[in-house]
């Protein structure tokens, strides 16, 4: 008989893991800009690398790493895969407060805030390690014609 759920405790049915380059400088960085906070990490004790790191950030969960020199096949790296192909979206109360934050911490902005077509004030940013972070707030709900209807007013979106 099963006598622990699947499921830890705090954890959503997917949690996104990253692979970085610098995971304590990571770890850091998200602290300051998205209020994360560290759970647990676990570090290899010859040199210091994040072997698992777990943090929350408001009712989710993030786990890091640091990059190993030969990553097992298929795993890939931020840095052999030249960047990632991966995009976290974060919701927040205040995007430009927010996003403002991150740029001045050392983020690019790829996407200034905006209102955008389906409802949500939006950004983009870079973080230094290679990912790329959507951040969000919700400022309309609209039907998935209303958000069709401001797709088909602008074909320049895609």
């Amino acid at each position: 008989m099963k006598t622990t759920n699947s499921l830890p405790a705090g954890f959503a049915t997917l949690t996104p893991h990253l692979i970085v380059s610098g995971a304590m400088q990571a770890i850091e960085l998200y602290q300051k800009v998205f209020g994360a906070e560290l759970l647990q990490y676990h570090r290899l004790p010859d040199d210091g690398r994040v072997v698992h790191a777990l943090l929350a950030i408001g009712s989710s969960c993030l786990m890091l790493r640091d990059e190993r020199v030969r990553e097992p096949a298929g795993c890939g790296s931020a840095e052999h895969l030249g960047g990632s192909a991966v995009m976290l979206h974060l919701y927040v109360d205040d995007v430009d407060k927010v996003f403002n934050r991150a740029v001045a911490e050392g983020f690019v902005p790829e996407m200034d805030p905006m209102d955008a077509f389906w409802g949500d004030r939006y950004a983009l940013v870079a973080d230094p390690f290679g990912h790329l972070w959507g951040i969000a707030c919700r400022q309309k709900n609209l039907t998935p014609q209303e958000i069709d209807q401001a797709i088909a007013a602008n074909p320049n979106l895609a």
